[in-house]
């Protein structure tokens, strides 16, 4: 059996979770079973994954808004994919995110190779992205229902993630199934290294609250910075935060930072996508993980705080209840959304001022600190495993072409 995975995101081009997924979980089968890598991204050869290829883009020609180019290229790429010629030994393709659909569709049709696809979000549940893509929005909504209702099967990446699937798609439930994220807790461990913070101008000596993700509406980190103001005095706040979506969520973030700033000097914005040697540190020096988002079908870096035994403060929604145990690892608060508008806190300065709440509770608190950090690498290490991620997938495919 061998399986082939079409992405946009692959090292060194990640940028968001399902690049962390598709990265780790393409290893792990490896080790059982034939894999085979097509990426967005020109590549040289790797010798320690010579299944990986990627697919770079020229867009100099392209004469449609910018906006657009990323719909229009995924679009390109997927047609690559396939009259590149596609290996005659592959079982079954396997789609990460919007981008990579349509090349598993033209896959089942013309080659009728069944496939499969992960589900890592939904685009129905990110009305924000319009801001990005404009009417390529339409598009990507378009691309997403006709894949996954398409699909051989369907991986949901948490509970509340299958039951979007299955009240947004007309798709059969015995074809959704749920396989949860993981992670290496060999590589994501704490570490005593605090060469990093003081890169960045981060005191190891006072303890920080720390932020790790995107500046995009989804990660909810604006309702973070707006929660500052509450929080007691004495100990950093740092955001790791870089690659924003839009200009506009850029500038958002920009200002709102400096709002914070006038009256707090311990807020450090570490404003660009570090590597993950920094990652580690930060992680395991801080002594509060936040992760505010407002949409997350799973949220791996919740997995990855934990790993590094640091206690989590986190919006209680999505795949996030099935990761953080409340009172157990850290805290979960509780997001009451819009109704006309589900993806916006219904009042965001209680939301702030319950993020603040929960933070100060665990900075003014060591022992708990630790209890909860202790929890959650056991946690990680007992339920999230790539290994046996890898085993569910593979015994998935085995399922669909009655292997």
């Amino acid at each position: 059996m061998k399986s082939l995975f079409l992405t946009n995101e692959y090292p060194p081009h990640i940028y968001g979770g399902a690049g962390v997924h598709v990265d780790y979980l393409s290893k792990e089968l490896s080790r059982i079973m034939d894999v085979q890598v097509f990426a967005f991204g020109a590549r040289e050869p790797d010798p320690e994954r010579p299944w990986v290829r990627g697919f770079g883009l020229d867009p100099s020609k392209f004469e449609c808004p910018k906006n657009l180019r990323s719909v229009f290229g995924a679009i390109q790429r997927c047609l690559e994919f396939n009259t590149s010629g596609i290996d005659s030994d592959v079982s079954v393709v396997h789609c990460h995110t919007w981008y990579s659909h349509l090349g598993g569709i033209l896959a089942k049709l013309n080659y009728g190779i069944p496939f499969v696809l992960t589900c890592h979000s939904l685009e129905p549940l990110r009305p924000w992205k319009r801001e990005q893509l404009g009417r390529g929005y339409d598009c990507s909504v378009w691309v997403e229902k006709t894949a996954i209702e398409m699909a051989d099967a369907v991986i949901a990446v948490s509970q509340e993630t299958k039951e979007d699937v299955l009240r947004l798609f007309n798709v059969p439930e015995e074809r959704v199934r749920i396989i949860h994220n993981g992670i290496d807790p060999e590589e994501y461990r704490k570490i005593e290294s605090t060469e990093a913070l003081a890169r960045h101008g981060v005191d190891p000596k006072t303890p920080f609250v720390l932020f790790v993700g995107r500046i995009t509406r989804q990660k909810g980190i604006v309702h973070l910075v707006n929660a500052i103001r509450h929080m007691d005095p004495g100990f950093q706040i740092v955001l790791c935060a870089g690659a924003p979506d839009t200009p506009e969520i850029a500038l958002e973030m920009k200002q709102a930072v400096e709002s914070v700033r006038k009256s707090r000097s311990n807020v450090i914005w570490i404003d660009e996508m570090v590597p993950k040697t920094t990652v580690y540190e930060l992680y395991s020096q801080a002594a509060v993980f936040c992760c505010p988002s407002i949409y997350e079908p799973f949220g791996i870096i919740n997995l990855e705080a934990m790993a590094c035994e640091t206690a989590v403060v986190a919006s209680a929604v999505g795949g996030i209840k099935e990761v953080v145990v409340h009172g157990e690892t850290g805290f979960l608060v509780p997001l009451e959304q819009q109704t006309e508008s589900p993806f916006e806190p219904l009042d965001p300065a209680k939301f702030a001022k319950d993020l603040a709440a929960r933070i100060n509770e665990l900075m003014r608190d060591p022992g708990l600190r630790e209890r909860f950090g202790k929890a959650g690498r056991a946690r990680v290490v007992e339920n999230f495993s790539w290994a046996s991620i890898a085993a569910q997938t593979k015994q998935l495919y085995q399922d669909i072409v009655g292997a």
